[in-house]
C-alpha cells in the first residue's frame, strides 16, 4: 500500500462579484470537509481575473490563485449596441485567456474543474473542454448567466439554484442538468437569535413586537434607505427595527433619525454594517427587508424567513426581478418594482408585522423552496463528474 496521501485536484474558476465567488468557497469548504472523512486531501486553484474580488478572498483564505487575462462583455439591448471599442478590446484579450487557460489546465491537472460563471470563468472552460477535463457549471440566478450559457453546452454536468431553471435549458443541456441549490455559508444557518440581543445591545427592544431586519447588501442601498426613513414612525409602532444601511450612509443616516421620540428610538438600530453578528440578526429577525440577488434568496430560504423584496433594477438581465418574482409566486416574498414610496412599503409590511400566522405560513413556503444542504449537494456533483473514488 501507498503511504503517499490521496489528493483530490479541484480547480475552481469564477468571480468579479460576491454572487459568483462565495458560492464555489462555500462548496470548496465543503468539499475539504468531506474528505477530510477519507484522509483525502484537496488541492485547490483558483483561477480568476487579477483585479476581481475573487483574487482578494482566494488571499485572505489562504487559497492558491493565478491570473487569466478575460473580456468582459458589455450587454445591450441593440446587438448593435455591443460593438463597442471597450467590447472589441476586451474580445481581443480572450485568445490571450484560452491560451493562459490551457497552459493551467494542462500543467494542475485538475480531477474537475468548477466554474460559477461571471466572465472571467470562460477561458478556464473552453480550455476544459480542449484537454477534456471534467467541467462542473454552476449557475446562482434562475436564468443562466452568459458565460454559464456558454460553457453549459459543453459541462460535464451543470448545477442549477431553481427547479424553474430547468425549463429553460435546451434539451441536451437539460439530461445533463441537476438541481442542487445555491450553496450558502454553514455559519448563516447556525445564528443564535440572543447572541445578537447581546452583541447589538438589542435589550431595549420590545418583546411583544416582530423584528424587521432591512438591508441592502454590504454598501447598503440608498432606495431602501430612503424608504425605510420616511416609514419609520410608522414602522417604530409595529416592529423592532434592525437596519443596516451601508458604511458611507451611517452618518446621514443618524442625522435623518436624530429626532425619533425615545420610545420609537429605543425599538430602532442602525449600523453601516453587520459582519460576524449576521447569522444571528437574521436569526432573529422575523421579516426581511432586502435586495433579491442570488445569494440573499438562498439564505431566506435556507432560514426560511418572509420577505419583502425591493430588486435592483440595473441587476445584469434583470436577474434580481427574476428571483423576486419567483420567491413571490411560491408565497414566500413580496416584491416591490419601479419607484417605490413609502405607502409601498406599508402596504406591503402591514398585515406582515400584525399578522404571525400569515408571517408562519410565508416562512413555511420559503423553507419548503430552500436547500440549506446545497453546498453538499454540490460537492456530490462534483465528485460523480470527477469520478474520483472514495476508498
Amino acid at each position: 500500500m501507498s503511504s503517499h496521501p490521496r489528493e483530490f485536484r479541484l480547480l475552481v474558476t469564477g468571480g468579479g462579484t460576491g454572487g459568483h465567488t462565495y458560492p464555489a468557497l462555500t462548496t470548496l469548504r465543503a468539499l475539504q470537509a468531506r474528505l477530510a472523512e477519507s484522509d483525502t486531501a484537496v488541492s485547490v486553484l483558483w483561477a480568476g481575473s487579477a483585479d476581481g474580488l475573487e483574487a482578494k478572498v482566494t488571499e485572505s483564505e489562504g487559497i492558491r490563485f493565478v491570473p487569466v487575462a478575460t473580456g468582459k462583455l458589455r450587454r445591450a439591448s441593440n446587438p448593435l449596441g455591443m460593438l463597442t471599442a471597450e467590447n472589441m478590446k476586451d474580445m481581443a484579450r480572450v485568445p490571450l485567456g484560452v491560451a493562459q487557460a490551457r497552459s493551467i489546465v494542462a500543467e494542475f491537472k485538475p480531477d474537475v474543474i468548477l466554474s460559477t460563471g461571471g466572465y472571467v470563468a470562460v477561458p478556464i472552460g473552453l480550455a476544459a473542454g480542449l484537454l477534456r477535463r471534467p467541467l462542473v457549471v454552476h449557475e446562482q440566478t434562475v436564468r443562466l448567466g452568459l458565460a454559464n450559457r456558454l460553457l453549459a453546452k459543453r459541462a460535464t454536468r451543470v448545477a442549477v439554484s431553481s427547479p424553474s431553471t430547468l425549463e429553460l435549458l435546451p434539451e441536451n443541456v437539460r439530461e445533463r442538468t441537476v438541481v442542487t441549490g445555491n450553496p450558502v455559508r454553514a455559519e448563516v444557518l447556525s445564528g443564535e437569535p440572543l447572541k445578537a440581543v447581546d452583541a447589538l445591545g438589542l435589550d431595549s427592544f420590545d418583546p411583544d413586537l416582530p423584528v424587521l431586519y432591512v438591508t441592502g447588501g454590504a454598501q447598503g442601498a440608498v432606495q431602501i434607505n430612503t424608504v425605510v426613513t420616511e416609514a419609520l414612525p410608522w414602522l417604530l409602532q409595529h416592529a423592532n427595527v434592525i437596519h443596516q444601511c451601508g458604511p458611507n450612509n451611517l452618518q446621514d443616516m443618524f442625522e435623518r433619525t436624530a429626532t425619533l421620540p425615545a420610545e420609537q428610538a429605543a425599538r430602532y438600530r442602525v449600523m453601516g454594517f453587520v459582519g460576524a453578528e449576521l447569522p444571528d440578526v437574521l436569526a432573529l429577525a422575523d421579516v426581511v427587508v432586502s435586495r433579491s440577488g442570488a445569494g440573499t434568496i438562498a439564505e431566506l430560504t435556507a432560514l426560511g424567513k418572509p420577505s419583502v423584496l425591493i430588486p435592483l433594477a440595473s441587476a445584469a438581465g434583470n436577474e434580481q426581478s427574476y428571483n423576486a418574482h419567483r420567491l413571490q409566486d411560491l408565497g414566500a416574498a413580496i416584491t416591490l418594482e419601479g419607484e417605490v414610496h413609502e405607502r409601498d412599503l406599508r402596504a406591503a409590511l402591514r398585515s406582515l408585522l400584525s399578522d404571525a400566522g400569515r408571517r408562519e405560513r410565508m416562512a413555511q413556503a420559503a423553507r419548503d423552496h430552500g436547500l440549506p444542504d446545497a453546498a453538499e449537494r454540490l460537492v456530490d456533483v462534483l465528485l460523480e463528474a470527477s469520478q474520483f473514488s472514495l476508498r
